[in-house]
């Protein structure tokens, strides 16, 4: 069990985590740290946190695991503020959608990445925002990898494996370089690709009428346009390169589908819709 755990920001992703550790009976006590008292307030009201704090060092005072769930353009100002409020033996991690900026992050804090930081990202969420919509059950079944480095201790990669696990979700492992890889084109490039085509029919001048007689189909791939802009602005800068290589294959793919539409090539249109519905068909089972 974890003694103290030290949630900086209690939103989704740290209230949920927060929520499911209760539950589980996996920690003893949970501080919430934050700017916004209101939230944090509200945090404690709904039983998320037992203690709320708005000083960092009074935060992370004897905290054993320390959780960064903020934007990934947060981290390097966090982790400044934290380098000397840290007891030698804290272990830290966070739940940021790019691996490599936090880690570049936390050299230009720490001087290096301390052995006890354990870099991690949790494969889920919804397009909703903050601890009131926090809810146990949001890791269960669901991925989440850590990304450790050559000099990551191992007793502390396995403490935050076990967290997770408590929480009820499968924790795997990947390099640094392939997290980013792999993100950039299952979570970040779906995202950019429904923000991008609400922002597009939004402008159109009949754009009322084409939300007025959207289907199905239209709410289930925009869902994701509804979630925090500014967190996926941070996401979209932070891995950027990784973006540019998937977003380049994939308007290359989209500009081939516009020439066989163009052409009237129903082959070609076919081919590619029967292979798409193949490999979803595959991802499903």
């Amino acid at each position: 069990m974890i003694q103290r755990l030290c949630i900086i920001g209690v939103g989704l992703i740290g209230g949920s985590l927060a929520r499911a550790l209760k539950a589980a009976g996996a920690v003893g006590e949970v501080v919430g740290y934050g700017r916004d008292a209101a939230q944090l307030q509200l945090a404690l009201e709904l039983g998320v946190i037992d203690r709320a704090e708005t000083d960092l060092a009074a935060a992370l005072s004897g905290s054993d695991v320390v959780v960064l769930a903020i934007p990934v353009g947060a981290m390097e100002s966090m982790l400044c503020a934290m380098a000397q409020h840290l007891g030698a033996d804290t272990i830290v991690t966070d739940v940021g959608s790019t691996k490599g900026s936090v880690v570049a992050a936390a050299e230009r804090a720490f001087g290096a990445v301390p052995p006890r930081f354990v870099p991690g990202h949790p494969i889920a969420g919804t397009e909703r925002s903050g601890v009131a919509a926090s809810f146990a059950e949001l890791y269960h079944k669901r991925r989440v990898i850590l990304t450790p480095l050559p000099q990551t201790d191992p007793a502390a990669v396995a403490v935050v494996r076990a967290l997770w696990q408590a929480a009820g979700a499968e924790v795997v492992e990947m390099t640094v370089r392939h997290h980013d890889e792999v993100l950039a084109a299952t979570s970040h490039l779906p995202h950019v690709l429904a923000y991008t085509l609400v922002d597009t029919l939004a402008r159109m001048e009949e754009h009322t009428e084409i939300f007025r007689f959207a289907a199905g189909g239209f709410r289930d791939f925009t869902r994701i346009a509804s979630s925090d802009p500014r967190m996926w602005h941070d996401i979209c800068l932070a891995n950027r390169e990784a973006i540019l290589k998937v977003l380049d294959r994939y308007a290359a793919d989209l500009a081939a589908v516009r020439g066989a539409i163009e052409r009237g090539d129903g082959a070609a249109l076919l081919h590619t819709f029967g292979r798409a519905k193949k490999a979803r068909d595959e991802f499903k089972q």
